[in-house]
Protein backbone atom coordinates (compact mmCIF):
# COMPACT_ATOMS: atom_id res chain seq x y z
CA UNK A 1 0.00 0.00 0.00
CA UNK A 2 1.08 3.21 -0.75
CA UNK A 3 1.61 6.48 1.33
CA UNK A 4 0.92 9.65 -0.25
CA UNK A 5 2.86 12.06 1.75
CA UNK A 6 1.56 15.93 1.08
CA UNK A 7 -2.45 16.14 1.00
CA UNK A 8 -4.37 18.72 -0.03
CA UNK A 9 -8.09 18.11 -0.77
CA UNK A 10 -9.77 18.58 -3.80
CA UNK A 11 -13.39 19.60 -5.07
CA UNK A 12 -15.26 16.22 -5.48
CA UNK A 13 -17.00 17.62 -8.88
CA UNK A 14 -12.79 17.58 -10.19
CA UNK A 15 -12.40 13.73 -8.42
CA UNK A 16 -15.81 12.53 -10.24
CA UNK A 17 -14.71 13.86 -13.32
CA UNK A 18 -11.54 11.91 -13.38
CA UNK A 19 -13.30 9.37 -12.76
CA UNK A 20 -15.85 9.24 -15.30
CA UNK A 21 -12.91 10.64 -17.64
CA UNK A 22 -11.22 7.60 -16.57
CA UNK A 23 -13.44 5.06 -17.29
CA UNK A 24 -14.36 6.21 -20.58
CA UNK A 25 -10.78 5.87 -21.38
CA UNK A 26 -10.08 2.50 -20.12
CA UNK A 27 -13.40 0.96 -20.78
CA UNK A 28 -14.61 2.46 -23.97
CA UNK A 29 -18.37 3.81 -22.58
CA UNK A 30 -19.51 5.86 -20.09
CA UNK A 31 -19.65 5.28 -16.37
CA UNK A 32 -23.30 3.99 -14.92
CA UNK A 33 -24.61 7.31 -12.50
CA UNK A 34 -24.51 4.61 -9.88
CA UNK A 35 -21.14 3.40 -10.24
CA UNK A 36 -19.77 6.84 -10.15
CA UNK A 37 -21.69 7.79 -6.66
CA UNK A 38 -20.17 4.10 -5.34
CA UNK A 39 -16.61 4.72 -6.75
CA UNK A 40 -17.05 8.34 -4.83
CA UNK A 41 -17.48 6.43 -1.69
CA UNK A 42 -14.87 3.92 -2.62
CA UNK A 43 -12.13 7.06 -3.05
CA UNK A 44 -13.27 8.90 0.20
CA UNK A 45 -12.66 5.16 2.39
CA UNK A 46 -9.45 4.48 0.75
CA UNK A 47 -8.27 7.74 0.80
CA UNK A 48 -8.44 7.25 4.35
CA UNK A 49 -7.00 3.90 4.30
CA UNK A 50 -3.39 5.27 2.79
CA UNK A 51 -3.52 9.09 4.04
CA UNK A 52 -6.07 8.96 7.24
CA UNK A 53 -7.48 11.90 5.53
CA UNK A 54 -10.56 12.50 2.85
CA UNK A 55 -9.70 13.27 -0.51
CA UNK A 56 -12.90 15.61 -0.86
CA UNK A 57 -14.60 18.10 1.67
CA UNK A 58 -18.02 17.28 0.41
CA UNK A 59 -20.27 15.16 2.25
CA UNK A 60 -21.64 11.76 1.07
CA UNK A 61 -25.67 10.83 1.59
CA UNK A 62 -26.91 7.58 2.29
CA UNK A 63 -29.43 7.00 0.06
CA UNK A 64 -31.70 3.27 -0.39
CA UNK A 65 -28.93 2.60 -3.22
CA UNK A 66 -25.81 3.39 -0.82
CA UNK A 67 -24.12 6.56 -1.09
CA UNK A 68 -24.73 9.27 -3.06
CA UNK A 69 -23.18 12.72 -4.09
CA UNK A 70 -26.13 14.96 -4.47
CA UNK A 71 -24.29 17.60 -5.97
CA UNK A 72 -22.64 15.43 -8.70
CA UNK A 73 -26.57 14.46 -9.68
CA UNK A 74 -27.47 16.81 -11.83
CA UNK A 75 -24.00 17.64 -13.27
CA UNK A 76 -23.85 14.11 -14.53
CA UNK A 77 -27.22 14.19 -16.03
CA UNK A 78 -26.41 17.08 -17.79
CA UNK A 79 -22.42 15.90 -18.85
CA UNK A 80 -21.19 18.71 -16.87
CA UNK A 81 -18.32 16.68 -15.37
CA UNK A 82 -15.88 18.14 -17.57
CA UNK A 83 -13.25 19.74 -14.97
CA UNK A 84 -10.48 17.63 -14.25
CA UNK A 85 -8.00 17.43 -11.55
CA UNK A 86 -4.68 19.22 -12.22
CA UNK A 87 -1.43 16.87 -13.30
CA UNK A 88 -0.42 17.71 -9.15
CA UNK A 89 -3.82 16.40 -8.03
CA UNK A 90 -3.88 13.83 -10.20
CA UNK A 91 -0.34 12.66 -9.11
CA UNK A 92 -0.86 13.13 -5.43
CA UNK A 93 -3.67 11.05 -5.41
CA UNK A 94 -2.77 8.21 -7.96
CA UNK A 95 -2.40 5.57 -5.35
CA UNK A 96 -5.82 5.96 -4.43
CA UNK A 97 -6.91 6.32 -7.87
CA UNK A 98 -5.17 3.14 -9.22
CA UNK A 99 -6.57 1.12 -5.94
CA UNK A 100 -9.96 1.91 -6.47
CA UNK A 101 -9.48 1.44 -10.57
CA UNK A 102 -8.08 -2.14 -9.88
CA UNK A 103 -10.67 -3.27 -7.67
CA UNK A 104 -13.75 -1.60 -8.13
CA UNK A 105 -14.35 -0.16 -11.61
CA UNK A 106 -15.18 -3.15 -13.42
CA UNK A 107 -17.55 -4.71 -10.79
CA UNK A 108 -21.16 -4.14 -11.57
CA UNK A 109 -23.41 -1.29 -9.83
CA UNK A 110 -25.50 -3.34 -7.89
CA UNK A 111 -22.53 -5.31 -6.59
CA UNK A 112 -20.97 -2.03 -5.65
CA UNK A 113 -24.21 -1.58 -3.58
CA UNK A 114 -24.20 -4.70 -1.59
CA UNK A 115 -20.59 -3.50 -0.90
CA UNK A 116 -21.49 -0.17 0.73
CA UNK A 117 -24.53 -1.57 2.13
CA UNK A 118 -22.25 -3.53 4.15
CA UNK A 119 -20.30 -0.07 5.50
CA UNK A 120 -21.07 0.58 9.10
CA UNK A 121 -20.99 4.60 7.85
CA UNK A 122 -24.07 3.88 5.66
CA UNK A 123 -26.15 2.07 8.16
CA UNK A 124 -26.03 4.44 10.66
CA UNK A 125 -27.25 7.08 8.43
CA UNK A 126 -29.50 4.92 7.74
CA UNK A 127 -30.87 3.41 11.30
CA UNK A 128 -35.04 4.20 11.26
CA UNK A 129 -35.37 3.77 7.63
CA UNK A 130 -36.65 0.32 6.20
CA UNK A 131 -34.28 -1.33 3.96
CA UNK A 132 -36.20 0.37 0.63
CA UNK A 133 -36.75 4.04 1.77
CA UNK A 134 -35.75 6.77 0.32
CA UNK A 135 -33.59 8.59 2.26
CA UNK A 136 -31.49 11.90 2.37
CA UNK A 137 -29.00 11.38 5.78
CA UNK A 138 -25.60 12.63 5.16
CA UNK A 139 -23.10 10.15 6.07
CA UNK A 140 -20.53 11.08 8.78
CA UNK A 141 -16.99 11.26 8.07
CA UNK A 142 -15.94 9.76 11.64
CA UNK A 143 -18.12 7.06 10.52
CA UNK A 144 -16.46 6.38 6.46
CA UNK A 145 -13.34 6.56 9.06
CA UNK A 146 -14.44 3.94 10.93
CA UNK A 147 -15.16 1.45 8.01
CA UNK A 148 -11.49 2.68 6.29
CA UNK A 149 -9.95 0.93 9.46
CA UNK A 150 -12.24 -2.07 9.21
CA UNK A 151 -11.36 -2.51 5.98
CA UNK A 152 -7.58 -2.27 6.45
CA UNK A 153 -7.90 -4.66 9.11
CA UNK A 154 -9.65 -6.98 6.84
CA UNK A 155 -6.67 -6.54 4.47
CA UNK A 156 -4.31 -7.16 6.97
CA UNK A 157 -6.07 -10.58 8.11
CA UNK A 158 -6.24 -11.95 4.36
CA UNK A 159 -2.59 -10.89 3.87
CA UNK A 160 -1.54 -13.16 6.78
CA UNK A 161 -4.20 -16.18 5.69
CA UNK A 162 -2.73 -16.04 2.10
CA UNK A 163 0.59 -16.07 3.99
CA UNK A 164 -0.15 -18.95 6.01
CA UNK A 165 -2.07 -20.81 2.91
CA UNK A 166 1.18 -20.07 0.96
CA UNK A 167 3.31 -21.73 3.52
CA UNK A 168 1.06 -24.72 3.67
CA UNK A 169 1.49 -25.01 -0.40
CA UNK A 170 -2.42 -24.23 -0.66
CA UNK A 171 -2.68 -21.90 -4.24
CA UNK A 172 -6.38 -22.37 -4.64
CA UNK A 173 -7.36 -19.76 -2.51
CA UNK A 174 -10.78 -19.54 -3.32
CA UNK A 175 -11.79 -23.65 -3.46
CA UNK A 176 -9.61 -23.76 0.59
CA UNK A 177 -12.16 -21.11 1.52
CA UNK A 178 -15.18 -22.36 -0.32
CA UNK A 179 -14.12 -25.96 1.57
CA UNK A 180 -13.51 -24.37 5.33
CA UNK A 181 -16.86 -22.83 4.57
CA UNK A 182 -18.86 -26.18 4.44
CA UNK A 183 -17.14 -27.87 7.25
CA UNK A 184 -18.45 -27.69 10.57
CA UNK A 185 -15.36 -27.23 12.45
CA UNK A 186 -14.70 -23.84 14.14
CA UNK A 187 -12.37 -21.89 12.27
CA UNK A 188 -10.47 -19.77 14.82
Amino acid sequence: MHRIKHQTMVSVVKIASYICDRYRKEYGQEIDEMKLHKLLYLMQRECIVQTGQPMFPEVLHAWRYGPVMPSIRQLFKEDRLRDLPSVEEITQYKPVFDEVFAEYAQSKPLSLVSISHGEESWKRARVGYGKYDSSDVPMKLEDIREDAERYKERVTKLGLLKGFLDSKGITDYEGFLRSMARTTIPVV
